[in-house]
């Protein structure tokens, strides 16, 4: 029986996760602008209409605004939220125009707009660091320890004391290894790579498929090699390695989410699982739920897909003036404001697009399109 999280429980959650990350993510922004000079006019959590806030001596106001999904920094010479040029700033005193972001050298502009997302891996990397330390890090090998019957580790010949090395030509170094690569490609043919005996051996299989009900009710389906591990092995982490682990466990769930996206796109996985807002609500209800450190494990979750989310090039989002600043840096001369202003419309569609298509998946999560199915029928 599912045991979901009430709504109160749910909101403060979300708000535990999103409110940190996204006053982090400013700040990264708003203190590489201080570091250039730049004036800074906004520091938004949330967007459209002010809710309350205050100007502090710099002159920069501080607001909570109405919609609480995102925040945005507003420099000195942007036209809007989305720090889109404002042709006006040419016609500024020479003084004020000199305290604009685009009257910085194009390096000091990428790094004001790099240093959000990078805030946002700083972010995981500390918290993942003290899971590290506090936790330890597992450390069983991605030795063999039993072979399920008729699974496809059984089918091409695995035997307990066989060592995998590769999976999909990707090195395995730990069981956990194994098992976090077979989860995300349930039914795929993979090439099995092990060791028995000092020979390397390498066969091809067809991955296992289970379904799985979590305690909330949601279901999800994860692929199978089919084996099992030794002993296991944790290790424990000092103060000085800890970074160190932090960084590998932060490219691991990024290259986790790049995988998953690239399933999406070619196919392999239903776009029914991208998820907006909402499901990161519910989620987020879910894993406070748990307990604390199965939380904040998932404030470093979104904390890092913010960042990488945040580096595409899509204009609107910081890769997309990112990526405007490479071609000036190219060129010598910045995009025309025309093409800004088409790139940046353009953005704003896609986004709008994207927004809703998983507002809709969402609102699947949620099980209110089976409900409307139950009424209609």
């Amino acid at each position: 029986m599912s045991q979901s999280p009430g709504l109160l429980l749910t909101v403060l959650a979300f708000a535990l996760v999103i409110g940190p990350l996204v006053f982090l993510h400013e700040l990264g922004h708003y203190l590489a602008g201080r570091l250039f000079g730049v004036k800074i006019d906004a520091f938004s959590i949330g967007f459209g209409h002010e809710l309350f806030g205050w100007t502090d001596r710099r002159g920069t106001r501080w607001k909570f605004s109405a919609l609480p999904l995102g925040g945005y920094v507003k420099f000195a010479g942007d036209l809007n939220a989305a720090s889109a040029p404002d042709p006006a700033w040419l016609e500024l005193p020479p003084e004020e125009r000199a305290r604009t972001l685009q009257a910085r050298p194009v390096w000091q502009r990428a790094i004001v707009v790099a240093a959000g997302p990078i805030t946002n891996f700083i972010v995981a990397i500390i918290i993942l660091s003290g899971f590290a330390m506090t936790f330890g890090v597992d450390r069983t090998p991605s030795v063999v320890g039993l072979v399920s019957p008729g699974s496809a580790a059984s089918t091409i010949g695995m035997q307990p004391g066989d060592r995998i090395t590769a999976l999909g030509g990707r090195p395995i170094a730990t069981f956990n290894d194994v098992a976090q690569f077979a989860m995300l490609r349930p039914g795929e043919r993979v090439m099995v790579s092990y060791v028995r005996g000092g020979a390397t051996v390498e066969r091809e299989a067809v991955l296992g498929t289970a379904t799985e009900r979590d305690r909330f009710g949601n279901e999800f389906k994860k692929g199978l090699l089919g084996v099992g591990p030794t002993a296991p092995v944790a290790r424990p982490v000092s103060l000085l390695e800890a970074p160190a682990f932090g960084v590998a466990m932060t490219g691991k769930i990024l290259r986790t989410t790049l995988d998953g996206l690239g399933q999406i796109i070619t196919g392999r996985r239903s776009v029914d699982e991208l998820g907006g807002p909402l499901r990161i609500a519910k989620v987020s209800g879910e894993q406070l739920a748990l307990g604390w450190p199965d939380l904040i494990f998932l404030i470093a979750g979104v904390s890092i897909n913010l960042g990488f989310i945040n580096l595409l090039p899509v204009p609107l989002l910081d890769g997309g003036h990112l990526f405007f600043y490479a071609i000036e840096a190219i060129r010598r001369r910045p995009v025309t404001p025309a093409i800004q202003e088409w790139a940046f419309r353009g953005g704003l569609a896609a986004i709008l697009a994207l927004m809703i298509m998983v507002t809709i998946n969402d609102l699947g999560a949620f099980g209110l399109w089976k409900s409307l199915t139950g009424l209609i029928g």
